[in-house]
């Protein structure tokens, strides 16, 4: 909704075997993939590489952290950040004897470093979509 509340198109997936969860449509035309992320307080998401292609200029992930009382916290962040690993965006193989998991790209979220995310507030971010 708060992309319409910005006068871009937004489209959902008939099914979620992808890992996308709708399609916008920004000012020029162009169609971008928007993966949906949130959580409560602080923490760690992910998204498993093979859902999440970080060379796709058109992938986003919206991230939305809920604290009890308040209204949600919305970043809207490019695919691409996650080429240059960081203590926030991190990138996970699990390639080590014993490791189960699917490798993914994560975020750490917390109060240390939550003003990293600050670049990626959903109002400053959204703006490329306007142009």
């Amino acid at each position: 909704m708060e992309f319409a509340s910005y006068g871009l198109e937004v489209y959902t997936s008939e099914v979620d075997d992808r890992g996308i969860d709708f399609i916008v449509r920004d000012k020029n035309g162009r169609f971008c993939e928007i993966q949906v992320k949130s959580l409560r307080g602080t923490g760690y998401v992910f998204a498993q590489k093979s859902k999440f292609d970080i060379t796709n200029r058109n992938l986003y992930l919206a991230l939305l952290r809920f604290e009890a009382g308040k209204l949600p916290d919305m970043f809207l962040i490019p695919a691409q950040v996650w080429e240059v690993p960081n203590e926030v965006f991190v990138d996970r193989n699990y390639d080590k004897p014993g490791q189960k998991s699917a490798p993914e790209y994560g975020i750490n979220i917390s109060k240390r470093n939550y003003s990293i995310l600050d670049n990626f507030k959903f109002e400053k971010t959204v703006e490329c979509f306007l142009k």
